[in-house]
């Protein structure tokens, strides 16, 4: 069955979770990905953790899927001269080390686009290759401080509060899935690659969207809303007579609808909650009548009644819950592959679902160097050469 990205070469530098991130969505789509590291391995998530499974971390397994594995000392001629071999055999190359760093080594866009003017060159930094911040180290952490995430998560009593998951690393590596293929859709009509130059900070400044746009208008800095949304009511967690839930109620037709299955239509003809304009300015009004009627009856009750009447309704579910449900269960969210070392592993799938040229799991997340001879014999190498390197660890 043939993938999206069949023919793709993707040179992968990058290391912990934006540039792994987006290398494995692309080998999800059937590029083929050269993770490059030091010897020995230097990709830091190989040692976060536990857990473990058999030295295997859990976090390393979660980005590295569908790669082969190669050590190169970068800094050694000989490194550098296989570097240079793979781009003119590759499509895309991938970075993420400090600004400045590449043109140190001679494997910036200039000197790599000499060598292949058609590859298209993406740089993951944390600020970005220009302005006053380019030299800064960047952390998912301290984006989400800086960018205005943290200062809107969380509720008034609990300080801001960082996202559960290094959110701004996922949104870069998606920006730089999208920036890629947009390059190699590009270069089909000229001919040409290009510098793609991503930072953490403008992806997660670029997340802000409807709160970043309230302020631009309004001049207002957001407030901590915890569970509840700025602009629409009633959006945020209630509690029921055993948990918690959301209700999403996007639109007046929804939330005459909650008025009714609730018991109290008249809620729904009240001069204060008709709009959701109006709604949002008696937001400390309506809300404490919604709680009352839902401690009435359990989660269960109310999920069973909500998507009855089509009124947006979620239950709170723990991870362990998660990985039960039904519906994820039927689109393949969950995968298992063999590891040679790990044994059975498991990990999270592919929520990309193409009808033609679906996604693939073709290989687990391979342990350092574990292609470096292959790859090299595949660009003419001889064994001799190769035993020679190992044994100087310039591989």
């Amino acid at each position: 069955m043939s993938t999206s990205l069949e023919g793709i070469r993707v040179l992968d530098l990058t290391r912990v979770l934006a540039g792994p991130y987006c290398s494995m969505i692309l080998g999800d789509l059937g590029a083929e990905v050269i993770k490059v590291e030091a010897p020995g391995g230097s990709d830091d998530t190989r040692k976060w953790g536990p857990p473990f499974q058999e030295g295997i971390s859990a976090y390393y397994l979660c980005a590295n899927r569908n790669k082969k594995s190669m050590t190169v000392d970068l800094k050694s001629s000989e490194g550098k001269e296989i570097i240079h071999k793979l781009v003119k055999r590759s499509d895309v190359v991938m970075h993420n080390f400090k600004t400045g760093t590449m043109e140190r080594l001679g494997l910036d866009y200039k000197a790599l686009n000499e060598i292949n003017p058609r590859i298209v060159y993406c740089s993951i930094t944390g600020f970005g290759e220009t302005g006053p911040y380019k030299n800064l180290p960047g952390y998912d952490f301290i984006i989400q401080a800086m960018s205005g995430l943290m200062s809107i998560t969380g509720d008034e009593h609990s300080g801001p509060q960082k996202l559960g998951i290094a959110i701004t690393d996922v949104l870069t590596g998606l920006y730089a899935c999208i920036g890629i293929q947009s390059a190699l859709l590009e270069r089909q009509k000229s001919g040409k690659g290009q510098m793609i130059d991503l930072s953490l900070y403008d992806a997660a400044v670029s997340s802000l969207i409807n709160i970043g746009s309230n302020y631009l208008m309004s001049g207002e800095v957001p407030e901590r809303l915890g569970n509840q949304h700025a602009n629409i009511v009633p959006y945020q967690t209630f509690y029921s007579s055993d948990g918690e839930m959301v209700i999403a109620v996007g639109n007046d037709r929804q939330f005459r609808s909650l008025c009714s299955l609730i018991g109290q239509p008249q809620l729904s003809e009240d001069p204060r909650f008709i709009t959701n304009p109006d709604r949002v300015a008696h937001r400390q009004q309506l809300t404490p009548l919604l709680q009352k009627a839902f401690l009435e009856q359990s989660t269960a009750y109310w999920k069973e009644l909500c998507d009855k009447e089509g009124v947006p309704f979620g239950p709170i579910q723990t991870i362990n819950e998660l990985v039960q449900d039904p519906q994820l269960q039927a689109r393949n969210m969950f995968l298992q592959t063999d590891h040679p070392k790990a044994g059975r592993i498991k990990l999270i799938g592919s929520p990309l679902k193409l009808s033609r040229t679906p996604t693939v799991l073709s290989h687990y997340p391979p342990d350092p160097g574990e292609h470096t001879s292959e790859i090299l014999d595949g660009l003419g190498y001889s064994e001799e050469e190769i035993k020679r390197m190992i044994h100087d660890q310039s591989i």
